[in-house]
């Protein structure tokens, strides 16, 4: 005679074992869902700043000190008094979040180096820059200590002009995350003005795509 006890347990035991495999199959698929979302969330959300256009309008960025600059499209300018080195760049965002401008660097003439420092070591913005997605911005710096190795590093690039320097600005997405670091070459021009080309972006919180 068929032992019905061990037949039913076994199909119980089968069906158990398909339920989990659906469960199993569910939670997976859900998953990849939430990490698509998220993806799509944070790609709203990410920021990428260029150099603004020729044709975009000059912006006047003043300092805490009431010097202002005034910076036309596509363009830096830099300024040395006896107490201060100001400098100034035009930045557009062609990504689709807002920027939150964090820190930077200053390197004199052409940097072709292909890794950046920490970015914890990068000089902290003293106020909030948000540039808008799609829109035009600046990003702005100062050195103030005219003894230090950094304001006479400067001023002599400056004022030598030759290759120019170069700038890395550390900025993010407005939730703070998705970390980037641009760096941007400002070569002299004829007009007393600088030119501004994007030489590398590096992201700090997500891989690297190359």
């Amino acid at each position: 005679m068929a032992d019905w006890v061990t037949i039913s347990a076994l199909a119980t035991a089968g069906g158990t074992l398909v339920l989990a495999g659906a469960t199993f199959a569910s939670v997976k698929s859900a998953n990849r869902a939430a990490r698509v979302a998220e993806r799509s969330l944070l790609v709203g959300l990410r920021p990428l700043l260029m150099p603004s256009r020729i044709e975009d309008a000059t912006q006047k960025v003043g300092f805490v000190d009431g010097k202002w600059l005034h910076v036309a499209g596509s363009s830096a300018a830099a300024e040395i008094s006896g107490e201060a080195v100001y400098l100034a760049i035009s930045l557009r965002n062609v990504g689709s979040g807002i920027a939150a401008l964090h820190g930077w660097r200053f390197i004199p003439g052409r940097d072709t180096s292909r890794d950046h420092p920490d970015p914890s070591t990068y000089t902290r913005l003293t106020r909030d820059i948000y540039i808008a997605a799609g829109d035009i911005g600046f990003w702005q710096g100062s050195f103030r200590e005219p003894s230090s190795d950094e304001f006479s590093s400067a001023r002599a690039a400056i004022e030598a002009r030759g290759d120019g320097f170069s700038v890395e600005v550390l900025y993010g997405d407005l939730e703070g995350g998705q970390r980037v670091i641009s760096r941007y070459h400002l070569a002299p021009r004829d007009d007393g003005a600088w030119l501004a080309s994007a030489g590398r972006h590096w992201n700090v919180d997500l891989p690297d795509p190359r």
